[in-house]
């Protein structure tokens, strides 16, 4: 396990993040009043999407891995909530290794349960921000053979990152570093689907501390520019299953998520 001495690991209990507010409204027991204020603002529809974004993950993971990846980085990845990433890939390929990255000092405080790999794979965490993609990079080469395929799960995360942070050129680099055959794995909060709900839901992360960019579908399509989308390509968080797996009942949600093929 590795972390930037930089960074102490104080945990800021007095002001909400993002981490810890998807814990809470995952029903999590690791978060602080802070966060549960926020969530408790929140319409009933934010867990749901919570949910959706999760189920998505586990959806789009086990897919890949049935496909023979075997190489997962997985950016944004929230405090350890059961099946993790590396639990459900390893189920289908044992020998798999996955790269945990976070900002929240919390998730690191509970990494041991993100380390519990199977004996024949591997996983690594280490704390940084998706903004820091080049100190990601390189501690996941540590870990990681950059020259085969690798899975990059960017899962409800890139929303949290504004376009004068530059979104889309932060997913673009990190993309431009994976081999041909990898896959990007994104799903990406909507402002045109329910744009009334969407508003209040930012205006309330907003008044905790938290700013959020939610995007039209025009616009997170952007971020699978010049890769090749798999089927049934970018639709909601409900909508979306891998060849191999059943579809889901009709639900609706205000996430829009995609797995794409590297070129």
């Amino acid at each position: 396990m590795t972390t930037d001495p930089s960074r102490p690991g104080h945990i800021d209990t007095g002001r909400a993040h993002p981490a810890r507010v998807y814990d809470w409204l995952l029903g999590g027991k690791d978060n602080y009043p802070v966060d549960e204020a926020v969530g408790e603002t929140l319409p009933p529809q934010a867990r749901e999407a919570a949910r959706q974004n999760r189920a998505f993950m586990n959806r789009a993971v086990a897919h890949l891995a049935a496909q023979g990846v075997d190489q997962f980085l997985d950016i944004g990845t929230g405090i350890p909530t059961e099946p993790n990433l590396h639990q459900i890939v390893q189920q289908v390929v044992p020998t798999a290794r996955v790269v945990y990255a976070d900002n929240d000092p919390i998730v690191l405080r509970h990494a041991e349960a993100l380390l519990v790999s199977s004996p024949e794979g591997a996983t690594d965490y280490i704390q940084a921000d998706v903004r820091e993609p080049d100190l990601i990079v390189r501690h996941a080469r540590e870990v990681l053979d950059f020259d085969r395929p690798i899975a990059l799960s960017l899962i409800a995360l890139m929303h949290f990152v504004p376009d004068e942070q530059d979104a889309h050129g932060i997913v673009r680099g990190l993309v431009e570093t994976l081999p041909p055959g990898s896959h990007l794995v994104l799903s990406h909060a909507a402002i045109d689907l329910f744009p009334e709900l969407a508003e209040q839901v930012i205006e309330q992360y907003a008044k905790g501390g938290i700013r959020l960019g939610f995007r039209t579908r025009a616009e997170v399509s952007r971020f699978f520019d010049g890769l090749e989308l798999a089927p049934p390509g970018l639709v909601t968080a409900t909508e979306w299953y891998g060849a191999d797996q059943e579809p889901l009942a009709p639900e609706e949600s205000g996430i829009y998520a995609g797995v794409a093929r590297v070129p």
